[in-house]
């Protein structure tokens, strides 16, 4: 035996860390051995070691990613807080989730006694009207998967959220609601009814609109009217894990400043084979001072690591349409890695933004 060092079953018993925890994160290089017996392969771990090896251990059973272990473990001014604090929103935001789906559940289960129970909502024809616009463009096509082929209604603590998704982008949009009568709802409301919701608030004005939700039917009134629709019998994507994602770069720009650079600059035609679309690829970059520039990807742009810098590519039409489905004036864009993807939001907006999938790169 060593002198002073210890084997990898002590090591285990003093830290807490199992011997196949060691031997895992010893093979990812993140925490290895003082030493290593060339004859045997036996580990040998110093004493001061210890206290890395406690740390783990308590990082490990509050379930943080390994990326962010190695963070902590490495000591950089600042960063092993952030890491800390990343995670402890992540946890949070988990623990809210969860809520919700216990939530849902528990009206599931109340459903089998009460199996008609509409939820109510009153709220300006004008906000309703505007959280539509910014999620229709993200609408999946009549004939793709059910799932995806109309908006999410979502009604809770009297606020209504509205998420759409092709796939591809997704936008989620919010309207507070006057009152709300029942209890949360979720249903997918399809195209069709989402269209003509949205004529019917066109003659409403600045009035009221009224919706009544339910997992057997839709109700809209206003001015006057009255629209109805069924819901689509399916279950729309889990997107909460998608709202969870880490900026590396956030750039304040306005948005005229963007489409305009958006349509100057030149782009390359992609051609996606899942469906035969052909589409206009634009390329952002962003320097590590923050600066973005648009081009077609042929050449000046700064790859990924470049100077700090980051390089996206990204259908050029999906992301005018998330510009223009948006407030006017200023708008942060959230770029994250190039296959990572871009958020579009909207400051004076904080429930309106969208999701972008980059294309490869």
């Amino acid at each position: 035996m060593d002198s002073g060092l210890h084997s990898i079953g002590e090591t285990a018993r003093l830290s807490g860390l199992s011997v196949s925890a060691l031997r895992f994160y010893d093979g990812a290089g993140v925490f290895g051995p003082a030493r290593v017996d060339p004859q045997t392969g036996y580990r040998w771990y110093a004493p001061g070691q210890l206290a890395d090896a406690r740390l783990i251990a308590r990082l490990r059973r509050v379930g943080m990613p390994l990326a962010d272990i190695s963070r902590v473990l490495a000591g950089r001014p600042g960063e092993a807080a952030a890491a800390l604090d990343a995670h402890l929103r992540r946890l949070e935001e988990g623990l809210a989730d969860a809520r919700r789906e216990l939530s849902t559940v528990r009206h599931l289960l109340e459903l089998r006694e009460h199996p008609v129970t509409v939820t109510c909502l009153t709220l300006p024809a004008a906000d309703l009207a505007a959280a539509l616009d910014a999620v229709r463009f993200a609408v999946g096509p009549d004939g793709a998967l059910p799932q995806v082929a109309g908006v999410l209604f979502e009604a809770e603590a009297g606020l209504l959220r509205l998420v759409a998704t092709d796939r591809y982008r997704l936008a989620v949009s919010e309207a507070a609601a006057g009152a709300v009568e029942g209890p949360a709802v979720g249903v997918v409301a399809p195209t069709a009814f989402v269209d003509g919701l949205r004529g019917l608030l066109a003659e409403a004005g600045d009035g009221e609109a009224e919706l009544a939700v339910s997992a057997d039917g839709l109700r809209a009134a206003a001015a006057g009217r009255e629209l109805t629709g069924t819901p689509v019998p399916a279950d729309f994507p889990d997107y909460r894990p998608m709202l969870r994602l880490d900026a590396v770069h956030r750039v304040e720009i306005a948005a005229d400043a963007l489409r305009d650079g958006l349509g100057a600059a030149p782009v390359r035609t992609v051609h996606r084979e899942q469906d035969g679309v052909d589409f206009p690829v634009s390329v952002l970059t962003v320097s590590a001072d923050g600066t973005l520039a648009v081009g077609d990807g042929t050449a000046g742009e700064i790859g990924e690591g470049g100077e700090g810098g980051l390089r996206v590519q990204v259908n050029r039409d999906f992301l005018l349409e998330a510009v223009g489905a948006g407030a006017r004036g200023q708008l942060v864009l959230e770029l994250g890695g190039p296959v990572a993807p871009l958020a579009v939001r909207f400051p004076e907006r904080a429930g309106t933004f969208s999701l972008l999938m980059p294309t490869a790169p």
